[in-house]
């Protein structure tokens, strides 16, 4: 999976591929699809969800450019397999999922890995989750109408965030939002992509309407 979907599609970031390989995405998908697991695509996970192709999660953990001292936020927790990868890049991740389902499930296969670096809460991720920041990296794993406030407020000076965003809940692009002052934010677009809605007061409604 590595080296032919993620090597091979310009995913350079040593430490990235590192920690794809390390977490076994198979672990964290339902049982009838583990021989899938390592197919470049989305899985369901239930809930309406989706674990996210290996590719794409390659992609956001490498624009974090993630320290392995950072502390890290995620929104969308989902399967857990994002959070997985992030926590082996990093010190500590906080991963926020509005399925109550969805977040047990997944703490349960973290602590069945043994990794023990990422806290699951049940939340609205368009918060944030203020009462650990300043976060040095945030991924948004489900897509919003516009950047919510919440997000940028917990950015540490000199973080990055990478988060979907777009007009219509099924056609988004990949932003990365570096945080280079007080009220400063330097924004790049990285590329097409399509995610789940992101869901919450200051995402859209469960009807797809923000």
């Amino acid at each position: 999976m590595v080296d032919e979907q993620l090597s091979s599609r310009n995913i350079r970031d040593l430490r990235v591929l590192d920690a794809m390989k390390k977490v076994p995405r198979h672990a964290f998908v339902p049982k009838e699809l583990e021989t899938e697991a390592h197919r470049d695509m989305p899985l369901p996970i239930g809930c309406g969800q989706t674990i996210s192709q290996p590719y794409i999660v390659a992609l956001m953990a490498e624009a974090l450019r993630i320290a392995p001292d950072a502390r890290v936020l995620e929104i969308g927790t989902g399967s857990g397999y994002a959070a997985a990868v992030l926590a082996e890049l990093g010190s500590d991740v906080v991963s926020l999922e509005r399925h109550p389902v969805l977040a047990e499930r997944a703490r349960a296969i973290l602590a069945r890995l043994g990794i023990f670096r990422v806290h699951v809460h049940v939340a609205d991720g368009t918060l944030g989750w203020p009462q650990g920041a300043p976060y040095d990296a945030i991924s948004a794993t489900a897509s919003g109408p516009f950047v919510p406030p919440a997000l940028l407020d917990q950015l540490a000076l000199g973080g990055r965030l990478v988060i979907p965003i777009g007009p219509e809940p099924d056609r988004q692009d990949l932003l990365l939002v570096e945080r280079t002052g007080p009220t400063e934010f330097a924004q790049t677009n990285i590329c097409p992509v399509r995610f789940v809605p992101l869901v919450g007061a200051s995402g859209w409604t469960d009807d797809g309407l923000s």
